[in-house]
């Protein structure tokens, strides 16, 4: 049955019944898809590796929208992950009403939301990693590829330090990092020395030493395999955030240490070499055609999702996604030359089909209660389907512009191309929670300058080629930077300093001028001792102020 049509009749059969949307949503998740079928599997080999990525702070459910437009340029042209919308369900087979089309896609995204609920929560994902660890006890590696600390309300106010809390009773058995690093790096050492597991970053040194700042790699034993796991962190996490957060850190790719990480692992007698990377999947997919004696790569950083593993000569890619909706299962069969075979799941965390595990509902409960009359207060009420993800823009990040734009009495408004941050539903209420969401960080100042025209194309041209450079190692992952009070258009392939055309005012149309001078709010500024108001006061005083968010497609911008 269509999901749509299936929604409406139950619905409205239960509906009479005097229950909710969410109860609806759930009878009808609970039909189609149960726990027992997302955990079906055919175990493999003698090592199950699972991995989660990303989560960015979410210890509840939330709405996810995958991005509509997903552009690769050079090599990575329509090669997925850059396949998005129709094009990746026909890439990959899948029905436009399954439930991995609603997890894998924007299509029809508000009715299949709908009809199959909330995404994620780490009591789910514990429910689900319990399940396999019962059924693998000897054979499963759970791996945690960072943006785990940063992302939510709760972790803001308690400094990462619920998260920890939580992914220590999860039972992870390594991790590394990108956005944990902007707590600054006192704060950082604490958190890190609070965890039951290694942190893991082959590529941070310090500057004045040359010195490996943390463990590169962790050993282990599954299923008789000796394992070697190597974290790489964010490559340039100094030059996406404030620098003087992270001390005498310097960071990179270090593709030959690397190479002489995994040479000393098998050197060692490791037969299966696992990197836990934070690269992104572009960089990763690089990577493995270059460094040699990788078995498989857990990449994270760019919130892809793939339903199947990519093969880049006898390296694996995974890919599994962001904020929880996803596990990733590899099942391997090793032998003394390396993987033989391997199986893979890409599992939908689909928080209506899945029992929350109770000692971390219980846990999660207790970290939240804190906070929770501020969760939940409500500010406004959207009209529209607010999301983040987009090359150029997502409507979320259109409401911060406006009142980036309003609150500043500013002619333009810049907001960062940030990848999390959950979705609000059209009739649902935006709470001080979803404003978290999409602004949890700990250089939040809002900023009111002057720029001229020529400033503002130089801005975005560096943001384009940040985006859009054919060389996966000039890319840093995020999308477009967002505007309001500006329209262009943006040629992917084009030269670097030539990607954006047509720049204009917005609406009146009205080119901007390379010599004139322009009012630009803005926030989250790389710069020390930044001054002015947190974005989520701005933001929130603003939501208060309208009442109702009604946003209209954004045809101000054009992406060839």
């Amino acid at each position: 049955m269509n999901d749509r049509r299936a929604f409406l009749q139950v619905a409205l059969a239960l509906g009479c019944a005097g229950l909710g949307v969410s109860n609806v949503a759930r009878a009808l998740a609970t039909q189609r898809l149960n726990q027992q079928d997302l955990l079906r599997f055919e175990p493999l080999g003698q090592v199950t590796l699972l991995h989660l990525t990303d989560i960015h702070a979410q210890l509840m459910p939330v709405y996810y929208r995958e991005p509509a437009l997903n552009v690769g340029v050079g090599e990575a042209f329509a090669r997925p992950p850059h396949v998005s919308g129709r094009a990746f369900l026909e890439h990959y087979g899948l029905k436009a009403d399954e439930a991995l089309a609603y997890m894998l896609t924007s299509e029809d995204f508000t009715a299949l939301a709908a009809a199959y609920g909330r995404v994620g929560g780490l009591d789910r994902i514990a429910t689900l990693v319990e399940a396999i660890r019962a059924e693998r006890p000897r054979e499963t590696l759970l791996l945690d590829g960072g943006d785990t600390w940063q992302g939510s309300y709760s972790a803001l106010k308690s400094r990462g330090a619920d998260m920890v809390e939580a992914m220590n009773a999860l039972g992870v058995d390594a991790m590394t990092a990108h956005w944990e690093f902007t707590y600054g790096a006192a704060r950082f050492e604490q958190l890190r020395t609070a965890l039951k597991f290694p942190l893991l970053a082959a590529n941070v040194f310090d500057q004045q030493w040359d010195e490996p700042v943390f463990p590169a790699l962790a050993r282990f034993e599954r299923g008789g395999v000796p394992i070697a796991v190597i974290g790489q962190a964010f490559p340039y996490t100094p030059i996406a955030h404030p620098r003087h957060l992270m001390g005498d850190w310097s960071f990179g790719i270090h593709e030959e240490r690397l190479q002489a990480k995994v040479d000393a692992a098998r050197a060692d007698g490791a037969r299966l070499v696992v990197l836990l990377s934070h690269n992104g999947f572009d960089v990763d997919h690089k990577l493995a055609t270059r460094v040699r004696g990788i078995d498989v790569i857990l990449s994270g950083h760019t919130h892809d999702a793939l339903p199947r593993a990519v093969e880049v000569g006898a390296t694996l890619l995974i890919a599994s996604g962001s904020h929880g909706k996803f596990l990733s299962r590899l099942d391997l069969d090793v032998g003394a030359a390396g993987v033989r075979a391997y199986r893979y799941q890409l599992i939908p965390v689909l928080a209506d089909a899945i029992t929350p595990q109770p000692a971390m509902a219980e846990l999660i409960e207790r970290l939240r209660t804190p906070f929770a009359q501020e969760l939940g207060e409500v500010l406004a009420h959207s009209d529209s389907l607010l999301y983040r993800r987009g090359n150029l823009n997502g409507t979320f990040d259109d409401v911060i512009c406006q009142a980036l734009q309003h609150t500043q009495n500013a002619e333009i408004a810049l907001s960062p191309g940030f990848r999390w941050g959950s979705c609000v539903l059209p009739g649902q209420p935006i709470t001080r929670e979803d404003v978290y969401n999409q602004t949890a960080i700990t250089y939040p100042a809002v900023t009111r300058s002057v720029m001229s025209g020529a400033q503002l194309k130089d801005i975005l041209e560096d943001v384009a080629d940040n985006l859009f450079n054919p060389d996966p190692y000039y890319q840093q992952g995020g999308d477009m930077v967002r505007v309001a009070g500006l329209g262009f258009e943006l040629k992917a392939n084009a030269a670097m300093g030539s990607r954006i055309t047509k720049l204009v005012h917005w609406p009146d149309g009205e080119p901007i001028e390379a010599s004139r001078r322009y009012s630009v709010a803005g926030w989250a500024s790389v710069k020390e001792n930044i001054q002015g108001p947190a974005i989520y006061d701005v933001l929130e005083k603003f939501l208060r102020e309208q009442g109702h968010v009604n946003i209209e497609p954004n045809t101000a911008l054009r992406l060839v």
